[in-house]
């Protein structure tokens, strides 16, 4: 599986060097993790709960929330909050590029957090591989603040789109009224 495969939004990305970094971020991630881009449309996208929800259609719906997320803050709010749509685009996937370090599957097939991800967290692991790949700090910037690592920070207005994208589809599995 190629990665414009696993992420045919990279093409909403109108500026191309950022759409290739976006995609050489996914190479290097893939290249360095014991995971297959085909482990990802199995394995669960979180360890802290359980969850049937894959890593791809969690990461997908992520994507696809905040494009839409910005647009409408671009239409109808944009004069004074303008959205960068690549920025927004790049930084929902690699937010959690950095999961492919920090899990690992044991000898059922199971995914868990590994060694590495014992001591340095998805946001972490995320921001280096996309510097590795020339990704700017704007965008490495919603990889690091995405998760409860950015609540110590400013958040740019992408960054808090990226964020509440995350979480919306994280959060009713963690803890949510059922009536």
């Amino acid at each position: 599986m190629t990665i414009k495969e696993l992420w045919p939004e990279l093409e909403w990305i109108q500026d191309q060097d950022l759409r290739e970094k976006t995609a050489k971020t996914w190479e290097l991630a893939l290249e360095k993790s014991v995971l297959t881009a085909e482990d990802l449309q199995t394995i669960p996208f979180t360890l802290l709960v359980p969850v049937n929800v894959t890593f791809m259609e969690h990461k997908r719906c992520v994507v696809h929330l905040a494009k839409v997320c910005g647009e409408r803050i671009n239409e109808f709010l944009g004069k004074d909050l303008p959205v960068n749509m690549d920025v927004v685009i790049s930084g929902a996937i690699l937010c959690d590029v950095g999961k492919l370090l920090e899990y690992v599957l044991d000898e059922n097939g199971k995914a868990v957090q590994g060694p590495y991800g014992k001591y340095l967290r998805h946001p972490f692991s995320g921001v280096s591989l996309a510097e590795q790949c020339g990704v700017p700090p704007e965008v490495c910037h919603i990889i690091a603040a995405h998760a409860g690592e950015g609540d110590h920070v400013k958040r740019s207005t992408e960054a808090y789109i990226v964020h509440h994208a995350d979480f919306m589809t994280f959060l009713p599995f963690k803890s949510r009224l059922q009536v």
